[in-house]
């Protein structure tokens, strides 16, 4: 038996290789892009960053790759898009911050390559929602708003994972005066996620809002007020379970606005989840705790350190 299904694979082998310019490798195309766009879950349970880290350069250019075969698959859209901004924040971004008070050209160069990650990882969002609903692309440049509304619920990753690459973009280079002008294009994509479901992901919209709330223009009430009230709701929705949101409301509302005491409750909090109760979020919550134990140890580079009280 085990004989007769070697023969019949490498029957299936030679015909794909035979038949390169026919449906049989187009099917195969496809099969393979199905299988490559669900290997983001596997990532995302994973307990090891570094192992991560080592593996997804590879993983992401096997995705592109595929896609020049088959442009239109949404699936590998989808996982490419999420793929490179998460490669790009947590293990190019993040490394830049890290080492910017030591050596601030060799942190500006990472940035900037951040940005550039950043960026591919829109275009493809950008590509998907296009293949969703045909003519979003033109739409979307002439009038962001309305074009948002001709995508549904069922695209509602691609809205996250384009908004989220685009607000990473200005987050990494904060200069470019260009990409601050694309602001309105955000606020229309974050703003039509909410209403189609403001649960998403564990409140990952939320999260992502905390941060670009702070930057946003032309919108009522204080920024740091509206991060909080989206740090609250990315808590209630993620049980708690979220490091991100914790680290987010530090580095995003506690630095700019000078709350040394809340920074480190909020980084202490995060730490304290156990990373494994929600496997989905097992890698992103072992990196954000990482990364919440740096910035307590170097409290003293964003804050004044407290004053000695007077006898």
């Amino acid at each position: 038996m085990s004989h007769d299904r070697n023969k019949t694979l490498i029957w299936i082998g030679c015909l794909f290789v035979i038949c390169s310019g026919c449906s049989v490798r187009k099917m195969a195309v496809n099969q393979f892009g199905n299988a490559l766009a669900q290997t983001g879950t596997t990532f995302t349970s994973d307990d090891d960053p570094e192992l991560i880290a080592q593996a997804l350069p590879f993983a992401l250019k096997l995705m592109e790759s595929v896609l020049a075969e088959t442009p239109e698959h949404e699936g590998l859209l989808l996982a490419t898009t999420k793929g490179y901004t998460q490669y790009s924040y947590a293990f190019v971004y993040l490394d830049a911050v890290k080492i910017r008070q030591d050596d601030y050209f060799k942190a500006r160069k990472m940035e900037l390559r951040s940005k550039k990650l950043f960026l591919r990882a829109r275009d493809f969002g950008v590509r998907g929602l296009e293949v969703r609903s045909p003519g979003f692309r033109d739409a979307f440049s002439s009038n962001p708003r309305a074009a948002v509304q001709t995508i549904g619920l069922k695209s509602i990753g691609f809205l996250y994972w384009t908004a989220a690459s685009w607000a990473g973009a200005i987050t990494a280079d904060k200069t470019d005066a260009y990409l601050m002008a694309d602001l309105p294009k955000i606020d229309a994509l974050v703003d039509r996620m909410v209403e189609l479901d403001e649960g998403y992901d564990n409140g990952a919209i939320h999260s992502l809002l905390i941060s670009y709330e702070m930057v946003r223009l032309a919108k009522e009430g204080e920024p740091e007020d509206r991060a909080y009230n989206h740090f609250q709701k990315a808590v209630d929705l993620s049980d708690g379970l979220d490091a991100g949101a914790y680290v987010s409301y530090a580095t995003s509302v506690c630095v700019p606005t000078e709350r040394r005491e809340e920074f480190i409750q909020s980084l202490n909090t995060a730490l304290r989840i156990d990373p494994y109760i929600k496997p989905e979020l097992t890698l992103s919550n072992l990196l954000m705790q990482e990364y919440a134990q740096w910035l307590l140890d170097h409290v003293d580079d964003y804050f004044l350190p407290p004053l000695d009280p007077i006898n």
